[in-house]
């Protein structure tokens, strides 16, 4: 059986989207490479960050949706995304953060790996990890010099209330092995594994459900090679028992969604046909992009969503670390 190929992307919740790009584009340096809207409720941005060339794998985004309540953390939920950075560069991280007046959370080393934690401006608890090189396309308009920046999605964090339960669906249905234990967490490897396949999974059989909201993740899609692959693997969640959404075209891959049996909602994306079907590679990002079927509502949608000024490119002095 071939199983998921790692991580396609992970989508949180934001709350207001200009504090999203200042702090994605500004301080992380990120690449927005699509600036579109949420196909299921258009009025609002759903916002992509990933390397120069929006990879899979390396495609962090976000629902802005400022009128939620806070993300109440427990099972059935992700509770952190790790990004991959270039070993050696945690100590310049700390130092950019530090000056932009980011909340730190510590430093760590897990699973061998040293890493910084930090919360976003909206709470989102993110993981900065070093790893040794891995497919990157660099971002020359970058505020971040290329030595530093982030490389893509390392791996995510997951609590759960019945860690056997999850590990039969993950390992059984989804392809992933059990590799690693640590301080409680059961790290788990999809595809050829390495940075972007970790998925971490922690048991806490006597927490609360966790609910959505700002500064929460919303859902984990795993990479599939493509429709036939997808269609195959959609199967084998039905047979677990899970309800499979249909596929759903995304235009930039197709799509799809499933609660895994602890709750936490899984995405099959396929790999292609990617970002810059309907935009020049050397434009991602600059101009709202809407898939054909939205077009026809183009000037509506618009008229509802705010402003979004690109932040600048940040003084020499705090870029260069």
């Amino acid at each position: 059986m071939e199983g998921v190929g790692g991580l396609h992307h992970v989508t949180c919740i934001a709350a207001d989207p200009q504090e999203n790009l200042d702090f994605y584009a500004g301080v992380l340096g990120m690449r927005l490479v699509k600036r579109s809207v949420n196909q299921d409720d258009p009025g609002t941005y759903h916002l992509f960050y990933a390397d120069a060339e929006g990879r899979p794998g390396t495609d962090l985004t976000f629902f802005p949706w400022p009128y939620l309540p806070p993300m109440r953390e427990g099972v059935g939920l992700a509770v952190e995304v790790a990004l991959a950075i270039p070993q050696g560069s945690v100590s310049y991280w700390a130092g950019r953060l530090a000056r932009y007046g980011v909340t730190v959370r510590g430093a760590q080393t897990r699973f061998g790996e040293r890493c910084l934690l930090l919360s976003d401006p909206h709470g989102l608890a993110l993981a900065l990890v070093e790893v040794q090189d891995r497919p990157f396309a660099p971002w020359a308009e970058s505020a971040v010099p290329v030595d530093f920046q982030v490389r893509g999605l390392h791996g995510a964090r997951i609590w759960e209330a019945s860690l056997t339960r999850t590990e039969r669906f993950l390992t059984q249905v989804l392809g992933f092995r059990r590799v690693a234990e640590e301080d409680g967490w059961v790290r788990f490897a999809a595809g050829a594994g390495g940075s972007g396949c970790w998925l971490d999974v922690y048991e806490r059989p006597l927490a609360e459900s966790g609910s959505w909201g700002v500064g929460g993740v919303h859902h984990l899609a795993w990479r599939v090679r493509d429709e036939a692959h997808q269609a195959q693997l959609r199967e084998r969640v039905a047979w677990a028992g899970v309800h499979p959404t249909p596929a759903i075209d995304r235009f930039w891959f197709k799509s799809v969604y499933f609660r895994e049996p602890g709750g936490v909602l899984f995405e099959l994306a396929t790999d292609g046909p990617g970002f810059a079907v309907d935009e020049d590679p050397g434009q991602l990002g600059t101009s709202l992009v809407l898939p054909p079927w939205l077009q026809p509502y183009r000037e509506r949608i618009e008229a509802r969503l705010p402003v979004l000024r690109y932040p600048p490119v940040l003084d020499p002095v705090a870029g260069s670390g």
